[in-house]
């Protein structure tokens, strides 16, 4: 199935059981939330998905199970996060044997690579899948900054067709259509500043509390898209709250937190992560329950 790039993708979470086994109960029922609100496409195995902690069989089940599950109705993108660039080619062949439609793909993880080394990186991955791909440039969390002029040297690789705009800086969408037009997609990956993005002129938003609101964000993004300004001021100002759960180290629990509270997941976490307890769980859990008693009607 054609990737657009456009749109809401969800960065799915994975939820487990007690015995720390994928719960596919929970994920379908996820999964068709997802679908019933209108999104544009969903994205396995990222950061939200545990993808450090899934193993490779575990993380191509999932996007077997969801391509069979969406039935062509959205793309399913599967994220590569390698140490090697071998295992990231491994990775891409794996996802199209396993019906992917397109892949995100961050640098080399652990090793801080050169720009020149990142980009062969990009080149090797890029090469070896006729799979669309859309770069994450997050240089906070993993330390390696995709710049302007590593994107020039992309545009000579057709399959690399959008970036997930991470950066913190959200005239970074202004300086990537500035230089690009509109040969790279922008989607913006920082919940914080989504909508900020989308008047900027990104196409789209990786989204993580979408996994317990649905609605709320395909509305924003529609509104954004449409021009209805005002409309969709009022349901992100509703919604910064619970965005910024997204922003936090432990963002996974958070979120997974939210979704219990939508009945849309399970708190369970895979180690080292641990569920919330404490003060952290009362504060977080405040924090989703003000903002439920506060919904806004779609």
């Amino acid at each position: 199935m054609q990737v657009s790039w456009q749109g809401v993708y969800p960065a799915l979470t994975t939820p487990f059981n007690a015995d720390d086994c994928i719960d596919y109960a929970v994920f379908e029922k996820n999964l068709a939330a997802q679908v019933d609100a209108g999104v544009d496409g969903v994205i396995l195995g990222g950061t939200l998905g545990e993808a450090s902690s899934l193993l490779n069989e575990e993380k191509y089940e999932l996007v077997r199970f969801t391509v069979d599950h969406v039935q062509g109705r959205i793309p399913v993108v599967m994220n590569i996060a390698e140490q090697t660039t071998r295992a990231a080619v491994a990775a891409a062949r794996a996802a199209q044997d396993c019906g992917a439609s397109g892949l995100m793909l961050l640098p080399p993880m652990r090793y801080k690579a050169d720009d020149r080394e990142t980009l062969e990186y990009f080149r090797a991955v890029a090469e070896s899948s006729p799979l669309p791909i859309m770069i994450y440039n997050n240089p906070v969390d993993y330390k390696i900054l995709v710049t302007l002029d590593m994107f020039e040297a992309m545009t000579a690789w057709p399959t690399i067709q959008a970036v997930k705009e991470s950066t913190r800086d959200v005239s970074n969408v202004t300086r990537m259509i500035n230089r690009f037009g509109s040969r790279f997609k922008i989607l913006c990956g920082v919940d914080t500043l989504a909508l900020e993005s989308l008047f900027m002129g990104a196409d789209g938003w990786v989204a993580g509390l979408v996994d317990a609101f649905p609605n709320e964000t395909v509305a924003i993004y529609r509104h954004a898209k449409a021009g209805r300004h005002a409309e969709a001021l009022a349901i992100y100002r509703w919604f910064l709250p619970l965005l910024e759960l997204d922003i936090h180290p432990k963002l996974v629990q958070y979120i997974k937190l939210a979704q219990v509270a939508t009945g849309l997941g399970a708190e369970h976490v895979r180690a080292p992560r641990l569920t919330l307890e404490g003060e952290e769980y009362t504060a977080v859990w405040a924090v989703i329950q003000d903002a439920l008693s506060k919904r806004p009607k779609l």
